[in-house]
């Protein structure tokens, strides 16, 4: 029985030797601040190649810059803290509405288009082009590689952002982007700010350009559950494909009501408030 529990002993001995000295992959470590991030650069580009990312694309991905704007504007998002008419109030959403209108009198083929491809109606696409780039007259100037990268390293929300960056990284691959594109502060991209992964899944065509853009956005919405005919006010059918757009309840209220008042609607939900506030009464 001695000699047993001496050569049981041995055995783990010599198993815990072996998982010592056996290499071992371990995970690029996120950070807090920048310090760690070229360290973490080549530990990530180290884990892309093993999933097929190319040289030139991880020698790109070695360029990339620590985003001190983008991580600056990922701990400042206060607007998503306001009420819904605090919120309305900053966004501009007289403006959204007014203009919106226009468009969808003006580029009336194009969005009749649309909504016969994928069943989106006209207001909540114009009230997402407005809000997200005031109908492209903002869509960033931070380079998207450093931002999404940045998001990766960064600890706050490493796991998703590090699926943005291999979306970016194989972008780069296929050409839709280049190292030197540029967006907004979270990886954002064109007229109504698609995040890199969102772009392999849904995007079709140039998304700087307005109408692949809203193409695009009509394709991610009934991708997440979008029916023809149905509402998207709070409680209603269409409601969850705007949620899926975006995570903030203030963000995907406004939208709702904006899109409504572009769209025409009356009744239910806050309207009279909504028209009220807007000068549209």
């Amino acid at each position: 029985m001695t000699q047993r529990r001496e050569l049981a002993k041995i055995m783990l001995a010599a198993l815990a030797l072996l998982a010592f000295v056996s290499p071992k992959a371990e995970a690029a470590q996120c950070g807090s601040t920048a310090a760690g991030f070229e360290t973490w650069k080549r530990e990530f580009a180290e884990e892309a190649r093993a999933k097929g990312i190319g040289g030139s694309t991880l020698a790109a991905l070695m360029q990339a810059n620590y985003a001190t704007a983008t991580i600056a504007a990922d701990r400042g998002q206060r607007s998503f803290g306001l009420s819904l008419d605090q919120f309305l109030a900053k966004r501009g959403a007289s403006t959204i509405v007014a203009r919106g209108r226009s468009l969808k009198q003006s580029q009336a083929g194009l969005f009749a288009s649309i909504e016969q491809r994928y069943g989106v109606s006209a207001g909540p696409l114009i009230a997402i082009w407005g809000m997200e780039t005031g109908f492209g007259r903002e869509r960033g100037n931070q380079n998207t590689l450093s931002a999404v990268a940045t998001l990766a390293y960064d600890c706050r929300r490493s796991e998703y952002f590090t699926d943005q960056l291999y979306a970016t990284l194989r972008l780069i691959e296929r050409g839709v982007l280049s190292p030197g594109t540029r967006g907004s502060m979270h990886g954002e991209i064109g007229q109504t700010q698609f995040l890199p992964k969102n772009i392999l899944a849904y995007g079709t065509g140039n998304l700087d350009v307005a109408a692949n853009a809203l193409t695009s956005t009509a394709n991610f919405l009934k991708a997440h559950g979008w029916s023809a005919g149905a509402g998207y006010q709070p409680g209603e059918a269409n409601f969850a494909a705007i949620q899926a757009w975006n995570a903030a309840q203030v963000y995907q209220r406004a939208i709702a009501l904006m899109g409504r008042q572009i769209d025409g609607g009356e009744g239910a939900f806050r309207d009279a408030l909504m028209r009220r506030w807007l000068g549209l009464a």
